[in-house]
């Protein structure tokens, strides 16, 4: 019998993993399952992330049997090494569509070439893959709707079978421990792992997608199927989660709209595949001349932002989520971004970076390009005309102040829908809670005016350099 390594990175399951099943060569092959804690990965990460990926690892070494071998160091040398070790001809892992996956596994290719290895790419983190849906011109979609479309048209295969029995998976002696968990204080996270992904999302199914249409803004209900930390890590697989959805995503008004947020994760993954500067540049290049805030003010400001004091108590509640939970729900995500670009006029790379800090569904595609769309420097047709307004947003999607009260203690007494107000109580707002660090409506016009006077200098500039007649 052969040998094969597998190489798990962002699909920590068993199930519906087609590169598991290339590795096992239909039961004439011994796979080593491998995992690289890759420095230039681990070092960045926020504790939340290190924390639910060491968690998840464990869920996956489990259901190995505790086969996992796991090493440090840089892929391109580890890799190699490992395969050598076993005599493995193959490599076998999911595609990397991201800026630094991409060379990174460029680069291991290269190197498991050179020592007569090669290395197999199988399937993907996504239904479809980034680069596969095109417009008629072949160029890529900068626009959500018809991607969605397209997306919608090409279709995705059906899950992947369910891996052979009785794997005889190898051993490797000199496998490493992995880190001992950081500390992360009060904050919760909810159980990891491929079984619990799919309990949930069992549960999910029989108990929650029927209102998901109706539900899913509302941060006070329990709308949506916090998933998206398992999709990050691929404990289950979106293909997965479609097939369960039916034949037909528009079959049904959830099921539909289920499918679209799916989408909205590809789309965003087929962006950055297209253009990877955009993780750290604006996509939009003719607002990167915005005029921000700096100096004592502004840093005072984003750290009320970031530790929800800045009186509004929507944007507060989001944020203290984040710190209580490592998530935040996507509505209030939205809000709390267009709170920190157009009420504080801080830079939308300030935000993506904390989230990144602190969410355990931490994407980069996701984050940076949902963090885009908030600023106007994205995929979004429309840029600044977009200005979320803290207090309506909370009266319309937390109408009796559950969600402020859950996490914003100091206004736990005050009732109903006056929680989203609090300086227009009788007394003004409670002990111990901040007033408002800015007044909404007039950095509204703010926000609106920079704005404006970007896209007109950059119109300028263009006019400047276009040739004359």
């Amino acid at each position: 019998m052969s040998t094969s390594v597998l190489w798990f990175r962002r699909d920590l399951r068993l199930l519906d993993n087609p590169a598991l099943l290339a590795a096992c060569d239909g039961g004439q092959s011994s796979p080593l399952p491998l995992f690289v804690v890759d420095p230039a990965l681990w070092g960045p990460a926020g504790d939340v992330r290190r924390t639910y990926l060491l968690r998840s690892l464990g869920a996956l070494d489990a259901s190995l049997g505790g086969r996992l071998h796991v090493r440090f160091g840089d892929p391109v040398q580890v890799v190699p090494a490992v395969a050598a070790e076993v005599s493995a001809g193959a490599v076998h892992c999911a595609a990397d569509f991201g800026p630094y996956g991409s060379k990174r596994d460029a680069a291991v290719a290269g190197a498991l070439e050179a020592a007569s290895a090669q290395l197999v790419r199988t399937g993907s983190p996504y239904a479809v893959a980034p680069g596969r849906v095109r417009k008629d011109d072949g160029s890529p979609y900068r626009v959500y709707t018809p991607f969605y479309r397209a997306w919608s048209a090409h279709g995705w295969r059906r899950p992947a079978p369910d891996p052979p029995t009785g794997i005889e998976w190898l051993a490797l002696a000199g496998s490493a421990e992995l880190p001992l968990e950081p500390g992360l204080g009060d904050l919760v996270l909810p159980p990891v792992g491929e079984e619990a992904a799919r309990r949930r999302w069992a549960d999910y199914l029989e108990h929650g997608l029927e209102t998901y249409a109706q539900r899913r803004n509302r941060p006070d209900m329990a709308g949506t199927s916090s998933l998206s930390a398992a999709l990050r890590w691929g404990e289950i697989h979106p293909r997965t989660l479609l097939a369960d959805l039916g034949g037909d995503p528009g079959s049904e008004r959830s099921h539909e709209v289920f499918s679209k947020e799916l989408a909205w994760r590809e789309f965003y993954a087929d962006v950055l595949h297209h253009r990877p500067d955009s993780a750290r540049a604006y996509l939009r290049t003719d607002l990167a001349g915005m005029e921000f805030d700096s100096g004592p003010e502004a840093d005072a400001a984003l750290t009320a932002w970031q530790q929800g004091r800045t009186g509004y108590p929507f944007v507060d509640a989001g944020m203290r989520q984040l710190r209580a939970q490592g998530w935040v729900h996507n509505r209030v995500r939205m809000v709390v971004a267009s709170f920190l670009v157009k009420d504080l006029h801080l830079e939308w790379t300030q935000g993506a970076r904390w989230f990144m800090r602190w969410l355990r569904d931490g994407d980069l595609a996701s984050n940076q390009h949902g963090w885009q769309w908030v600023a106007g420097t994205g995929t979004d047709a429309a840029p600044y005309y977009r200005v979320f307004n803290p207090v309506l947003q909370g009266l319309k999607f937390d109408p009796d102040g559950e969600y402020v009260r859950r996490y914003v203690p100091e206004l736990r007494d005050v009732p109903g829908s006056g929680v989203h107000e609090p300086w227009a109580l009788p007394g003004g707002p409670p002990a111990g809670y901040p007033d408002r660090v800015v007044l909404h409506d007039e950095e509204r016009r703010v926000a609106l005016d920079r704005y404006a006077r970007a896209t007109a200098a950059t119109l300028s500039t263009r006019a400047a350099r276009a040739p004359n007649g």
